[in-house]
């Protein structure tokens, strides 16, 4: 499960927030905070820093304190939802290739760390400092993420595709960990593989879907689903791919139930 309570809130709301624009009682997502070990001091810091990130917005409601998701958690929604659920089904043979190279001076750290967060999400892998190399065309997604946090003079973007004369299977595997990667699908299908969701209660429901959600939206900073013609593709993840949609539709009806129960003042 996550380590900072930051992200699942995030994870929480990216799974069962339904219309995205309603708001979420503040008590309702400490109670389910609570369910995954994390104390209610430590919930609340914790939405108080997304407030912060501007990925919440604080609500008063009379006495009660609700929270709403903002245009850039909104953004941030849409990208991840985009990329998960499309996420191994996607191989082409001979795709476009996109090279971003940035210097972001030390004064815009933050915005660093924000960019190089959301490029390794959209399958970016590190060449060498300040230079991203990913396997499709990412021009569309790179300059809203460069104008969204205001360094476009900063960067320089590039399309193409790899020179036939050089071996660029083994350059790609110098860049990504495919071992690891191969490793990590094999370890999401034993870990969710033997699950009977038929009758389990809607609090354990939504406690599996949030940890197979969560799991599972760590493979789009893992895996750069390279081209077919370039390098198989990791074993196992067909597998965990068919798993992800069938548990995370089968769970969805009870999980939903449970979050919308907590969510009642």
């Amino acid at each position: 499960m996550p380590e900072a309570p930051q992200d699942l809130v995030m994870t929480l709301l990216g799974a069962h927030l339904r219309p995205r624009d309603r708001q979420v009682w503040s008590g309702g997502l400490v109670e389910l905070l609570a369910e995954f070990g994390f104390s209610a001091g430590a919930a609340r810091v914790a939405l108080t820093r997304l407030v912060r990130r501007e990925l919440l917005a604080r609500v008063k409601d009379g006495r009660l304190v609700h929270y709403t998701i903002t245009p850039r958690s909104a953004a941030v929604f849409e990208e991840g939802d985009d990329r998960i659920f499309t996420l191994g089904r996607n191989g082409t043979a001979d795709p476009q290739w996109t090279v971003l190279w940035h210097t972001i001076p030390e004064e815009q750290k933050v915005a660093r760390t924000r960019l190089v967060r959301r490029l390794r999400f959209l399958g970016f892998g590190p060449v060498q400092d300040g230079t991203w190399i990913a396997p499709h065309d990412r021009e569309r997604e790179v300059t809203a993420l460069l104008a969204e946090h205001q360094v476009q003079r900063h960067a320089g973007l590039l399309l193409g595709s790899p020179a036939a004369s050089l071996d660029f299977r083994s350059f790609v595997g110098r860049v990504w960990d495919l071992d690891e990667l191969a490793g990590r699908y094999e370890a999401f299908v034993e870990e969710f593989g033997s699950h009977d969701v038929a009758m389990l209660p809607d609090r354990d429901a939504l406690v599996l879907r949030t940890r197979l959600t969560h799991t599972f939206r760590q493979f789009p900073f893992l895996d750069p689903e390279l081209p077919v013609g370039l390098v198989s593709p990791p074993a196992h993840r067909a597998q965990a791919v068919r798993l992800f949609h069938d548990l995370y539709t089968a769970l969805a009806p009870a999980a939903m139930r449970r979050f919308d129960e907590v969510m009642q003042p």
